[in-house]
């Protein structure tokens, strides 16, 4: 466990999923930089909206300033607004390791928030597309009186990313930097009352179907290269009666998969709420209603269908801004006690990552069922396929 020595008092926080001896921090240095900044801003803060808090630092500092301030409590609300699952677990059980007693709510990014808000403090997601969502959301929220903080790694926050404050919100500027993070200053206009974009709908004439994407869907706005690869190869699939899709994305894999086994139950996961929504919408298209289940969950730990005959993983190799292969190893290992007697797990991923080795490690067997210059698709089993 790591400690924040925050202006709220010292927090301890751990990052999502928990791994033994994990070696990176629960927050980072923009965190820090806006909890000091903000620690004079607080008087008259009533209503609080957090944005994209990825393991709680903020919520949970705030909340335990209402706690220690009895004049606040009861009378303020933290709301945490944001994309991931994971987040929300993340607070959860950093609320616990804090005895954190105000409560903080959890918002979906498939939400919206009501009513206006005193202060609104967010952290610079990854991706861009999210952002203007989550500005252009917000725009029915505040008004000229709110206080509206960001804040981000520096090499995180280009010229893009300000132009969408300022395009979106109002007029925008930029903090010194301070352990390479910078906040982001706004002050609500609301130039133009904005309709979001997202999702986006377009066609795919290779496969056959049309795709509709949310905002924080990776490659949302054309299929993205592996997938292709994958379902290329699908005439490969074996013969299942129970499909698991983790981190299923928009959900093309299931959606392509149900026409080469149209009997089979389906069964998709992510931790993504914008992913889910539009597999549900993608899924509808070439599939029945009872054929397809779906579930919020960190991975598969939320899972309650059957074992798998056949699981599908395309998985990711980084968390926000963090690369990494913890989601992929925590999906395999997942997968391996998730599998029927004579089930398949098959992979496809960047070359270079090296999964097979991980994968030999967990399963009796292992082999590649395709590859090319950039990806491989992997086949594991705890038995020798027939």
């Amino acid at each position: 466990m790591k400690i924040l020595a925050s202006p709220f008092g010292e927090l301890t926080l751990q990052r999502m999923p928990l791994t033994r001896n994990d070696p990176l921090r629960a927050w980072d240095a923009a965190d820090e930089y806006l909890l000091q900044y903000i620690e004079q801003q607080l008087t008259n803060a009533k209503r609080i909206l957090i944005i994209n808090d990825q393991f709680g630092a903020l919520s949970i500092a705030l909340s335990l300033w209402v706690s220690k301030t009895s004049m606040n409590e009861g009378n303020t609300e933290i709301i945490s607004w944001g994309d991931s699952k994971l987040s929300e677990l993340a607070i959860e059980h950093n609320s616990r390791l804090n005895t954190v007693s105000h409560p903080i709510q959890c918002l979906s990014s498939t939400q919206q928030p009501e009513g206006l808000f005193d202060l609104v403090l967010i952290k610079v997601p990854k991706v861009l597309g999210l952002l203007e969502h989550q500005l252009i959301g917000l725009q029915q929220a505040i008004n000229h009186q709110t206080t509206v903080v960001s804040a981000g790694m520096s090499k995180h926050i280009h010229s893009s990313t300000l132009k969408a404050f300022e395009r979106i919100i109002g007029s925008t500027s930029t903090s010194l930097a301070v352990k390479k993070a910078r906040l982001i200053f706004t002050k609500p206009e609301i130039p133009n009352v904005l309709e979001s974009p997202y999702p986006i709908v377009y066609d795919e004439p290779s496969l056959g179907i049309t795709l509709t994407n949310h905002a924080n869907v990776f490659s949302k706005e054309k299929l993205d290269i592996g997938a292709r690869f994958f379902i290329e190869h699908f005439d490969k699939l074996p013969k299942a009666c129970t499909i698991i899709d983790v981190g299923c994305g928009n959900g093309v894999l299931t959606v392509m998969a149900a026409k080469q086994l149209p009997r089979a139950q389906f069964h998709l996961i992510d931790e993504s709420y914008m992913a889910i929504s539009s597999a549900q919408h993608n899924s509808q298209q070439s599939t029945n209603s009872s054929q397809c289940h779906f579930y919020i969950s960190d991975c598969l730990s939320h899972y309650t269908g059957p074992k798998a005959d056949l699981i599908l993983c395309n998985p990711p190799f980084h968390q926000q801004h963090t690369v990494g292969d913890q989601i992929a190893w925590r999906m395999f290992k997942q997968s391996a006690t998730q599998l029927s007697h004579e089930g398949q797990l098959w992979v496809v991923a960047n070359r270079h990552l090296g999964y097979h080795h991980k994968l030999k490690r967990l399963f009796k067997h292992c082999r590649t069922v395709a590859s090319n210059k950039k990806f491989v698709i992997l086949q594991a089993s705890h038995h020798l396929p027939n």
